[in-house]
């Protein structure tokens, strides 16, 4: 297994699957192809008859209390500290503020809703590696591997208990997650890592084929590996909906629709100013969490790329219908290749299937009302669906949705400060961020607050990713890593010239 790796899979501890379906070319791309194959491939609409009554909405979202909206700022106002991003972070890094100082004045704003990005997008797979697994860590922070385990493990921990605290019901259920092999290489390369996640301190447990066909039954699994410990899975919108709640009851001030268009220093303050004229926020302190979203800041900018997922969601399962497929253990199920899919069942038993594609546009363009549809990744999704569980056809699809999620090239967050240390940031949890971004937050608020924290003296907080390169050479190398890594997972995992240069200089792109 490579460690340093650009595309790496680190098993068994990714939520989000991102790698092309595009088949393999030899002859060289252009960009102009590769523009109009994405661009092509939202004009058509859903086939597969699984898509059929699907609405084009987030399941998570669509449910009874989670549509509802906080009111906008209209007038001009101050604060101790403003935090720029309902999502996950965001949350957090109010929530802990007021923890740690309850007579804090704290303010949060989004240019859209509460949970309208990933946070509320997700697949709800909380694990608690800070690093996106193992091997990412052990390529880019070997030395200090062991501390960022333990304060993963912490973090996970504190995560868990802050629910019951703050009286957050997320339907968290502590599953652990199971990696399975879909051919002969991926097992081996599952087995090789028991002895890594052991020493590690996971609980672990690997299934040889019929162990593993007695745990998940279906026709494409070799085997697998559960991480039984440190990882489970939730309800993503509850859960940012439950510390939305939580924060309010502590006197945060949360603002919906309130979009902020730049910062500037004015004098001892920050002021943050909106879209709407004369309205503005003048704050002592400034935490930007706006992920995958247009950067506030130039370093954000330069680190961060938004890269697009695809999910559906089945209907109900019948009590023969999850029979026919086992999954008692109802744990976060991923499939072993690098072109992965994520899938886990629902507290009313439904199964949520995504993942398998990245999809990357020119520009960082984030136009959500055109892309958060893409009835060509949809139709492939439904169809894998069944090929995986051909005996749950005829089962119909409810809900299809997309988003942007935010990765760096070292594949796990980046923090940083502006403007004298009175703005801090964190972002890029490269699709795993329902628990890292917690412990984000409380990286952000240190750099702000405590100078002298443990945290802050980690190279896993000191460094940064290498940036990705402008356009349009950001775009031709992300289309040249997804095709490389298509090219990869049908030669037996085998990487080419262009995943191995970029194994060099341990950088990729990747969910």
């Amino acid at each position: 297994m490579n460690a340093d790796s650009s595309f790496q899979r680190p098993r068994p501890r990714r939520n989000y699957g991102y790698a092309s379906v595009l088949r393999p070319c030899t002859r060289r791309p252009c960009l102009a192809e590769f523009h109009n194959e994405l661009m092509t491939q939202h004009t058509s609409e859903v086939t597969h008859p699984s898509l059929r009554d699907a609405a084009p909405l987030v399941y998570w979202l669509d449910r009874p209390g989670f549509a509802s909206r906080r009111d906008p700022l209209t007038q001009t106002i101050d604060c101790d500290l403003l935090i720029i991003g309902g999502g996950y972070t965001g949350l957090w890094a109010a929530l802990q503020a007021s923890e740690r100082d309850p007579s804090r004045d704290i303010v949060v704003i989004d240019s859209q809703r509460v949970a309208f990005g990933a946070s509320g997008r997700n697949g709800g797979f909380c694990d608690a590696s800070l690093t996106h697994g193992l091997a990412n860590g052990q390529s880019h922070f070997a030395k200090e591997l062991p501390r960022l385990l333990e304060l993963g493990c912490e973090n996970f921990a504190e995560l868990v208990a802050s629910l019951d605290r703050h009286d957050i019901d997320a339907d968290f259920e502590a599953t652990g997650q199971l990696s399975v092999a879909t051919t002969d290489w991926q097992l081996a390369g599952l087995q090789a890592e028991v002895n890594e996640l052991t020493e590690a301190g996971e609980s672990v447990e690997f299934f040889d084929p019929a162990a593993m066909q007695r745990e998940v039954h279906s026709p494409t699994y070799f085997g697998g590996l559960w991480q039984r410990s440190n990882a489970g899975i939730l309800d993503p919108a509850k859960l940012c909906v439950g510390l939305a709640a939580a924060c309010e009851r502590r006197g945060v001030r949360i603002y919906d629709e309130t979009a902020c268009s730049g910062l500037d220093a004015q004098g001892a303050m920050i002021r943050a100013e909106t879209l709407r004229s004369a309205v503005h926020i003048d704050a002592g302190k400034v935490v930007v969490a706006t992920n995958a979203f247009p950067g506030l800041l130039p370093a954000i900018r330069r680190r961060v790329v938004p890269v697009w997922d695809y999910a559906l969601m089945t209907e109900p399962l019948s009590g023969a219908q999850l029979d026919s497929i086992g999954w008692k253990r109802r744990q976060g199920l991923s499939d072993a290749a690098s072109l992965f899919h994520y899938f886990r069942l629902t507290a009313d038993n439904r199964i949520l299937w995504g993942g398998y594609e990245a999809v990357y546009y020119f520009g960082d363009r984030l136009d959500m009302a055109r892309r958060e549809q893409r009835p060509v990744t949809f139709d492939l999704l439904a169809q894998q669906f069944f090929t995986m569980f051909p005996q749950l056809y005829g089962l119909r699809f409810t809900h299809r949705w997309g988003g942007p999620i935010a990765t760096t090239s070292r594949f796990c967050a980046t923090f940083g400060t502006a403007m004298q240390r009175r703005i801090a940031f964190s972002v890029g949890y490269t699709g795993l961020g329902v628990a890292a971004s917690r412990f984000g937050a409380r990286v952000a608020l240190d750099l702000l607050d405590d100078p002298q924290s443990e945290l802050l003296q980690l190279d896993y907080v000191r460094s940064a990713p290498i940036p990705f390169p402008p356009e349009p050479l950001r775009y031709i190398g992300i289309q040249m890593t997804r095709r490389a890594i298509a090219r990869s997972d049908t030669n037996q995992g085998r990487r080419g010239a262009w995943l191995k240069l970029l194994d060099r200089f341990g950088v990729g792109f990747d969910s």
